[in-house]
């Protein structure tokens, strides 16, 4: 929008010599962006929609589960409302500033110094709003939508920073030794430290797209790192369900008894519901956490075992008091859970309220048994039950024991944990390819916006080249230069998407994945690239008119 608007100012500056007041101008040009905006809105809408149904046939044959791609209006709507607002929003601020700007002025290209009037920013802001509170309405939930929406503002603020710093540094070095001898490298560095410069176009742009394909790479290779590096080394070999009281024993003694099989692991299991927490409905307490969401594994032991107990006291082998509860450590301090609180357990339709004596440490990360819930052996006695087991084993003895154990208790489920992990690691592989796809629509809005600046500046860039040819320069020089402008903006963009990228990564695996973090500099290095090969294409689509301009009909005309 303010590359549209730019290359429409000296048409303004007619209109006001000619006696134009501001507000017909600004009627005027707001009703072509509206125009313009409804258009673009439309053909997106028709793109939207029926490039999904063109290609039905292969995304639904491409998918592991029944799909059937049909229309949807809702999302469209969303869509057009994003749009409209995000036109009108991003639209009104050029706009506005060129308003009480004079005419003379505007020929001068002064009108991007000037701020807009009161009114427009109350305007402004009341979009902005209305934008934001359509995402949180569409997307139905609040926290997320406003923690979003809060990234989004700081990573653009940070990447201003960015430009505002380059523009900065661009400046000191070019009046530095460093540039001497060498003018189009100067040339270059005056231009990005220019007052008209691109540096917060180019950073804005693409800086954000380019930061999310960065945190993806690192997320995505960090992952897989660690799922190829420890997993195999603390998983089991196979996981074993549905194993019925009676059958416990043969089972156990078939694998305790080869010496292939390292350790074998079991726990009673039965499926229970957190309905209440101190008397209130669970989800008045704690929220949405995910333990309260469905059923969960709850089991019971006489005895802690191999488990740590973090805080509390776990009840004596021979217990045969109230029901109690020993919780996982990690999940209750997300919860809220403090020892001495009531929690109810729908198990098998029955409610069983018992208190939480004590936390234990529970680790979900080695694929192996963990339970949230254990409970002491007389709260569940005579409940049906089931049995679970975990074996690790060499991978030579992983088919002959699922053979025999399958001959004997055909009614025992057989998990392989490495068959598990695989599909984990191509769901894994799907979300970054998918997100990587997101990213990729926003860079392309990115490289769109670069020409629209670059189509903007067209005008600065003819008489900066009739300038440099005036004093010498050669058109192969004059060209260098703006490559190397593009160049040094592009890598610029890509390093602070590093930052950022990495930063994120190191966020999402520390706090999140609770995993071991390295840099990934492969993906660095291709981002680094991208942005330069973007900047550059964009710059020099528009390089060629300043360089056939003859350097007197440009003078002339500045006159």
């Amino acid at each position: 929008m303010r590359a549209y608007l730019e290359g429409k100012i000296p048409t303004i500056a007619t209109l006001k010599t000619l006696g134009a007041d501001s507000a017909t101008i600004f009627q005027t040009y707001l009703l072509q962006i509206a125009v313009l905006s409804v258009i673009g809105v439309a053909a997106g809408l028709v793109l939207g929609a029926g490039i999904p149904l063109l290609f039905a046939p292969i995304i639904e044959a491409s998918l592991p589960f029944p799909a059937q791609i049909g229309f949807a209006a809702t999302p469209l709507a969303e869509a057009a409302f994003y749009g409209i607002v995000t036109a009108f929003l991003f639209t009104l601020w050029p706009l506005a500033r060129s308003e009480s700007v004079r005419a003379a002025a505007l020929y001068r290209g002064a009108g991007n110094g000037s701020l807009p009037r009161l009114p427009y920013i109350i305007a402004l802001l009341a979009l902005a709003a209305l934008l934001i509170g359509g995402a949180v309405w569409f997307s139905g939930t609040m926290r997320l939508a406003l923690g979003t929406t809060g990234g989004v503002i700081g990573a653009l603020l940070i990447l201003a920073l960015a430009a505002w710093g380059l523009r900065r540094l661009s400046r000191r070095i070019a009046r530095t030794r460093l540039t001497q001898g060498r003018p189009g490298l100067r040339a270059a560095l005056a231009a990005i430290g220019g007052p008209r410069a691109e540096a917060a176009s180019v950073i804005l742009s693409l800086g954000l797209g380019l930061s999310v394909l960065a945190a993806i790479g690192q997320i995505d290779s960090n992952l897989r790192a660690s799922i190829d590096r420890d997993l195999p080394e603390r998983a089991p070999s196979y996981f074993f369900v549905d194993i019925q009281p009676d059958q416990i024993d043969g089972f156990l003694n078939r694998l305790t008894t080869d010496t292939a099989v390292s350790k074998v692991e079991n726990a009673p299991m039965l499926r229970g519901v957190i309905t209440r927490i101190n008397g209130r409905p669970a989800e008045e307490v704690v929220g949405e956490h995910w333990v309260i969401r469905g059923d969960r594994g709850v089991t019971y032991a006489a005895t802690p075992g191999a488990s740590t107990i973090t805080a509390g006291q776990f009840w004596a082998e021979d217990y045969t008091g109230p029901p109690q509860i020993s919780f996982a450590a990690e999940e209750a301090e997300e919860m809220g859970l403090k020892l001495g609180d009531t929690m109810t357990v729908n198990i098998l339709g029955r409610d069983i309220e018992a208190a939480v004596t004590s936390f234990r440490e529970v680790d979900f990360s080695n694929a192996g048994m963990g339970f949230v819930m254990t409970m002491n052996p007389t709260a569940l006695q005579g409940a049906p039950h089931t049995f679970i087991a975990t074996v690790y084993s060499t991978p030579e003895a992983e088919a002959p024991i699922l053979r025999d154990l399958s001959q004997a208790y055909p009614n025992i489920t057989a998990i392989r944990v490495r068959d598990a992990i695989d599909r984990v690691t191509e769901a894994l592989g799907a979300i970054a390819t998918a997100t990587a796809w997101a990213a990729a629509a926003t860079l392309l809005t990115g490289f769109i916006v670069l020409i629209g600046a670059a189509a903007a500046g067209e005008r600065a860039r003819v008489y900066e080249a009739a300038l440099m040819k005036t004093l010498g320069a050669t058109r192969g020089a004059i060209l260098k230069s703006f490559a190397l402008r593009a160049g040094i903006m592009g890598a610029a963009a890509g390093v602070v998407a590093i930052i950022a990228g990495g930063i994120a990564g190191w966020a999402v695996m520390t706090f999140v994945m609770e995993g071991d973090y390295r840099f990934e500099p492969v993906s660095a290095f291709a981002i680094v690239l991208g942005g330069i090969a973007i900047t550059l294409i964009a710059g020099l689509l528009f390089a060629w008119r300043p360089l056939a301009a003859r350097p007197a009909q440009v003078l002339r005309a500045q006159d």
